[in-house]
């Protein structure tokens, strides 16, 4: 069997995650600190005791979502699972820096202050209330496609996230998404919704974000990780820290190949997606990409222990 570990985007946060695993786990907890210690304030309060609408600031959440999800990571290594047992990472959106951070491309400090500068650069690309958001449910990404094309009558409106089979985002101003919407619904959609989300991410209104990114990736340290990542602006996995680098820009306006990263995942022969950190989204996706690839989601201390119990059961002893 082989194992690959994801890491969930934007979305997943909820006031109180991680608090357990930094109480069962000292590993956890120093995960925490460090993340406090990088921003020069006191993140892990906000995450454990804070005000959710406080957390989601996109600001917030992406470090935020980023430290819960190393500190999973920390307490299964403490339990003998680490990322060296799988084959493969990949993260969604924010959730690939999480992904660098695991497998030792990018140091926890600098994915940290990274990602507090993604997320502001993204909050700030475009103004309050001038762009959306919408998750378009049951046509796939070709048709959406063409639905933003559509929609976007001299305005931006794109597909931004290709999340699986059944669930496509679209992003850009939000009067174009809106047409979008009442479009797809046209077009048979079993559902097209807007989405609760301060910018509209990966499309072409986050330029300013991606030039704000391309110089601070500049200044950071990345190294080759210990495993390949499956990137999200190719859905092919990348080693080359140049290449880690560019992709991460690109990122900032292009689609979430996710749909395709996973069937990538799954060609290389990975059978289990380990979803490490907050949330079940991920796994939620791929079983309506492929059911049966095996997923288990690792966000608190019980699924540690029954992650590195079945990690022992099954790959130790075969």
């Amino acid at each position: 069997m082989t194992i690959a570990f994801v890491f969930p985007g934007q979305g997943a946060q909820t006031i109180g995650m991680g608090a357990a695993l930094a109480k069962a786990y000292p590993a956890a907890r120093a995960v925490f600190d460090e993340v406090d210690d990088a921003l020069g304030e006191n993140l892990s309060g906000l995450i454990w005791d804070g005000d959710l609408a406080e957390l989601t600031l996109t600001r917030n959440a992406q470090p935020a979502l980023m430290a819960t999800s190393i500190a999973a990571l920390r307490a299964l290594e403490s339990e003998g699972v680490s990322v060296g047992d799988c084959a493969m990472v990949a993260g969604h959106s924010l959730g690939e820096y999480s992904a660098l951070a695991a497998s030792g491309a990018i140091s926890l400090r600098d994915t940290a202050t990274l990602l507090r500068t993604r997320g502001l650069a993204m909050q700030n690309a475009v103004a309050v209330g001038e762009g959306a958001m919408a998750a378009i449910l049951g046509l796939d990404f070709e048709t959406v496609q063409a639905v933003a094309a559509e929609a976007a009558n001299g305005e931006i409106c794109e597909a931004a996230n290709d999340n699986d089979p059944a669930q496509v985002v679209v992003s850009g101003h939000k009067a174009a998404v809106e047409r979008a919407v009442d479009i797809a619904k046209a077009k048979g959609a079993k559902r097209a919704i807007l989405l609760p989300v301060s910018a509209p991410f990966h499309c072409a209104l986050m330029e300013p974000a991606a030039h704000e990114m391309s110089h601070a990736l500049m200044e950071t340290k990345v190294k080759a990780p210990t495993v390949p990542l499956v990137a999200n602006v190719t859905a092919a996995p990348v080693t080359d820290p140049d290449q880690i680098r560019a992709q991460l820009v690109a990122q900032v306006t292009g689609v979430v190949r996710w749909r395709e990263s996973m069937l990538t995942m799954a060609a290389a022969g990975v059978d289990q997606i380990w979803e490490i950190g907050a949330g079940k989204a991920l796994c939620g996706m791929m079983r309506r990409i492929d059911r049966t690839i095996a997923t288990r989601a690792i966000g608190a201390p019980d699924d540690v222990a029954g992650a590195a119990e079945h990690f022992k059961a099954h790959f130790k002893n075969g």
